[in-house]
Parts: structure tokens; C-alpha cells; sequence
């Protein structure tokens, strides 16, 4: 069992006994468990114009490609449903591992993509870029959901991760839950990999800190339920969109 499993259920158990709570847990290695199961890469629609990146995704299936059975079709719903999320990952190399960027990429139709591909007669170039120049309004389909992010690693890179990934949700319009939802942390920092889940096992504050986060995650849903969560620029228009 990994250690990032392992922090996430401590952080399901905080979740699950909030009265109104429950947890959708998207489990990304899956796509390296499950026989199957995939996420295509980003065809970066958007470097042509930002209507021909649809929302959510339509480059998939390919049929012609062997692209088929796209995990995304169902993830997309997922986040849409979704009033809180929490990102906890590992760092791969001072960067998020794989399957989670995959996941990142693809959702680049969250922030700005076209609902609407009749606009763009499907996947049209053309047509895509004419309706950018008239005044694209890059609507922003995850915007006011809160978020909590938890990176740990070994040796380095979690600070520079925990950040991308904060960066990234905000970029999308999600909102910070609070300090104490934003965790980076080492587990067994510099010691040996074959006693790490020891060194998992004897770091109650970095355990608590993880059940923290949870905390402030769920109690920034109930003020953004209850209309009490203050967002001081959402009615600002931006000068640069995107």
C-alpha cells in the first residue's frame, strides 16, 4: 500500500464523519493497476485557438486510433460535482507523477474551454480562431469550488510541487480552503526507501497536519454553501483573460 494512500485515508476518516460529507475518492494509479484503464494525453487544441478545446474534452474516442474507453469521460463529472477537492500526491522527480499530469492536462477545458461545439462546426481551425477574435469570454467551469493540497516526498521538491499544483487549481478559479489545507512534507527524509511506512508510522504531526487540511477543507464547503465564503475579486473582470 503506498504511503500516499495511506495519508489519504487518514484524510477520508476526517471527511466521511463531517454530518452532509462524503468522499468521492479518485484514485489515480489505477491507470497503472487496472488493465485498461487510460487517459489519453492533451492534443493542445487550445494553442490554436482557446473554442476548439471544448468542455468537456470531445478529442476522444478516436476510433480510427484505438483511442477508446477515456477515463476522463467519467472524471469530468466527478470534479463538477464536487463542492471541495483535495490533491495529495507524492513528488516524481520534483514535478507531480504521471498519471496525475495527465489528468492536469486534460482538464485545461476547465478554464476557458467551449461548451458549445456547434460554435466551432466540431473541431474547425478556422472557424474556432474567428470566434476567438470576436471576444472570447473563457468561462471558467470549476471556478468557487475550494481546494486543499498535500505533496510529500523523500528527499526534495515537495514546496516546489505543493506550489504548482496550488498555482494551477487557482489559475482555474478554484479557491484556497485556508493555510492549514496547503501541506508539504518529508516522510523519512533522506533515509533509507525499505523503512519508509516506519517513518510514515512515527510522524504523528505530519499525520495531524494531513487531518488539518481535511478539517479545513470541509469547514470552507460549509461556508461556501452556506454563501459565507468571501471571494474579494469575483466579480472583477480580468484585463488579460487567460
Amino acid at each position: 500500500m503506498s504511503k500516499t494512500f495511506r495519508l489519504t485515508k487518514v484524510a477520508e476518516k476526517i471527511i466521511v464523519a463531517a454530518k452532509g460529507f462524503e468522499v468521492d475518492l479518485l484514485d489515480l494509479s489505477r491507470l497503472a493497476s487496472e488493465y485498461g484503464r487510460v487517459i489519453y494525453p492533451c492534443k493542445a487544441c487550445v494553442s490554436t485557438a482557446m473554442p476548439l478545446c471544448h468542455w468537456p474534452c470531445s478529442c476522444y474516442p478516436n476510433h480510427a486510433m484505438g483511442q477508446v474507453n477515456d477515463w476522463m469521460a467519467e472524471i469530468y463529472p466527478r470534479w463538477m460535482a464536487a463542492h471541495g477537492v483535495m490533491i495529495l500526491c507524492p513528488v516524481h522527480w520534483y514535478q507531480a507523477p504521471s498519471s496525475l499530469k495527465l489528468m492536469i492536462d486534460r482538464l485545461v477545458c476547465a478554464d476557458g474551454g467551449n461548451p458549445d461545439p456547434t460554435l466551432t462546426g466540431g473541431k474547425n481551425p478556422q472557424r474556432a480562431k474567428e470566434v476567438e477574435l470576436k471576444g472570447w469570454h473563457y468561462p471558467r467551469h470549476l471556478a468557487g469550488r475550494v481546494f486543499s493540497v498535500i505533496v510529500h516526498g523523500d528527499a526534495a521538491g515537495v514546496e516546489t510541487l505543493r506550489r504548482s499544483l496550488t498555482d494551477w487549481l487557482t489559475d482555474m478559479g478554484l479557491v484556497p480552503a485556508g493555510r492549514a489545507a496547503l501541506v508539504e512534507g518529508y516522510v523519512g527524509y533522506y533515509k533509507p526507501y525499505a523503512t519508509s511506512h516506519d517513518e510514515l508510522d512515527d510522524d504523528k504531526e505530519f499525520q495531524e497536519e494531513v487531518r488539518n487540511a481535511a478539517r479545513t477543507l470541509v469547514n470552507a464547503v460549509r461556508l461556501l454553501r452556506r454563501g459565507e465564503l468571501k471571494q474579494p475579486d469575483k466579480s472583477l473582470r480580468e484585463p488579460r483573460p487567460k
